[in-house]
């Protein structure tokens, strides 16, 4: 197996064993501490500009079965962990982990100390990084790593949106959905809810959206700062008050924006399927899967018209937000329960369902 490694920007060097295709890569290092559910993560849109690290120490243990996939493509730009399994056991299983980003052309490394980076990034927040798998100097891809672009000035939904809008059909209410880097699974839960779905580009213009005759208008998960994506705020502005209007996580994130609130980036995010999430109402707490490195500020939803309705049970951070009045409903985490847990996937459908029937 070829040599590889991984750098920090502050010039900190891990050797490693390489996997997938050769290359240099680049991006905010950050951990996700799913036990499982690693086809799901890697291809979702959601980590484009990152370098997804696993903290589980043994990941394709079950191997790829290329039926998870939430995207054509490998979302993260390199995947980083301790140990990749060689010989995964299960029915489905289609590849190893080298052999899957191999076949997407993604490079990786394993063999590096992924709880010391954790624990390193926990303390300082998230660092950029490079991966190089090939003929590279060590100098040469600390310089590389130095000079990643910061995550908060970059428009990365452009580079994950769909190129032009197809339908989903359905027999039931008709749902734009506003793509910033959708799941495949978000879509597929919608579907399987009855909804009729056209999928519209990041970049649409609220005339073509209206063609469409909407009865709600769905805003995506989606990666990197919400602020930098300027077009689905400005829809989102104009179509709040007219129709109901949901998101999940990044989708969130717009609506919020939208209204007149902020959002702020965290020290390191949350990534993982083991997130509790406390209802305000009820007082139950659910455990949600979760990949998000923004957040909305609490204390800016004041005068919005929004209310927070469930917080983080770590952090406090605001998990979920709705206006009766303005028919809007946002939650931070992913409910569509893919590859789990499943806590929440039926409450927020059904809310969904509610909101729009009356």
């Amino acid at each position: 197996m070829k040599d590889a490694f991984l750098a920090l920007e502050d010039g900190t060097v891990f050797r490693g064993e390489a996997l997938g295709s050769e290359g240099l890569a680049r991006g905010e290092l950050v951990f996700n501490t799913s036990f499982t559910g690693y086809e799901e993560a890697m291809t979702g849109p959601s980590y484009k500009g990152q370098l997804l690290m696993f903290t589980y120490p043994l990941v394709g243990n079950y191997g790829l079965s290329y039926e998870s996939i939430q995207s054509d493509e490998v979302g993260a730009e390199a995947v980083v962990v301790k140990e990749a399994c060689e010989k995964p056991s299960h029915r489905d299983s289609k590849a190893s982990l080298d052999e899957f980003l191999k076949d997407m052309d993604t490079p990786g490394i394993e063999g590096i100390d992924t709880r010391m980076l954790t624990i390193k990034t926990r303390e300082r927040g998230v660092l950029k990084a490079a991966v190089a798998v090939g003929d590279y100097s060590v100098e040469e891809v600390v310089e590389y790593a130095k000079g990643a672009p910061d995550i908060q000035d970059l428009d990365l939904v452009s580079q994950v949106t769909c190129e032009e809008s197809y339908r989903v059909k359905g027999d039931g209410s008709r749902i734009a959905v506003l793509d910033c880097g959708v799941r495949k699974s978000i879509l597929d839960r919608l579907s399987e809810h009855g909804f009729d779905l056209k999928v519209f580009p990041a970049d649409s213009s609220s005339e073509t959206i209206r063609e469409y005759n909407p009865e709600a208008l769905f805003v995506s998960n989606g990666p990197g700062n919400p602020k930098m994506a300027k077009n689905p705020i400005n829809l989102v502005k104009e179509f709040v008050g007219e129709i109901p209007v949901f998101g999940i996580c990044f989708g969130t994130q717009i609506i919020s924006l939208a209204v007149g609130a902020d959002t702020y980036k965290m020290s390191f995010g949350h990534r993982g399927g083991n997130h509790p999430v406390k209802d305000h109402e009820t007082g139950t707490v659910h455990i949600t899967s979760q990949n998000h490195g923004f957040a909305i500020d609490k204390e800016s939803l004041n005068g919005t018209g929004l209310e927070v309705t469930q917080t983080n049970a770590n952090d406090g951070t605001v998990e979920a937000v709705e206006s009766k009045k303005q028919e809007i409903y946002g939650v931070q985490y992913h409910p569509e329960a893919y590859p789990g847990p499943r806590d929440t996937k039926d409450l927020f459908l059904n809310k969904i369902y509610k909101i729009i029937e009356g």
